[in-house]
């Protein structure tokens, strides 16, 4: 399906991510045990989303679904937000160690989206199971390009009334029955 270079970058991305795990925590144990699971379920996702452009991904912890993400779209340059600065270290590491274009920032989201630069635009944010939707998806909405979409990686199918949302498309990932991928689609302004 991929060819060879995603192939080892992604078993390069394994490899590293289990290495560094035994030092820091970036992974629970769950998917310590099945990590080749959750980089499927990463590609899964891409396949669904076909990220390009600009594409936010934060609460990046340990990479997971951004890195698979960015290793098998190189059509989108991916801003994987962390403010844990173990963890964004080993971000920047795995940024180099695969190739990627990609930048890491190390910050809260509300201060990296202050720190863009104002006319920086994203087709897709993505966050997997990070804090209340409702509270963060008005803060990226207005970095959305026309068109952009928000993508939540969470164990339930179903979202808090969020404003401004006018279409919603739920897919089930591969990991088991409570694992979906919730893309929410807006009306952005000019």
């Amino acid at each position: 399906m991929y060819g060879g270079g995603r192939v080892d970058a992604l078993q390069r991305y394994e490899s590293e991510l289990l290495r560094w795990n035994q030092k820091i925590n970036l992974i629970g144990p769950e998917a310590r045990e099945h990590p080749g699971e959750h980089i499927a379920e990463a590609v899964a996702a891409a396949e669904i989303l076909k990220p390009s452009g600009n594409a936010l991904d934060f609460g990046s912890g340990g990479g997971l679904p951004a890195i698979p993400m960015a290793i098998v779209a190189p059509a989108a340059t991916f801003y994987l937000v962390e403010v844990d600065t173990k963890k964004w270290a080993f971000l920047k590491h795995a940024v180099r160690e695969c190739g990627l274009s990609a930048v890491v920032v190390g910050d809260r989201l509300s201060r990296a989206l202050a720190r863009f630069p104002p006319n920086l635009r994203f087709s897709l944010v993505t966050s997997r199971a990070v804090g209340n939707p409702e509270e963060w998806v008005p803060l990226v909405r207005e970095r959305l390009e026309p068109g952009g979409r928000v993508a939540l990686f969470q164990g339930s199918p179903d979202v808090p009334p969020i404003a401004g949302v006018s279409a919603t498309e739920v897919h089930r990932l591969p990991r088991g029955a409570s694992n979906f991928l919730v893309v929410l689609m807006f009306h952005v302004k000019q």
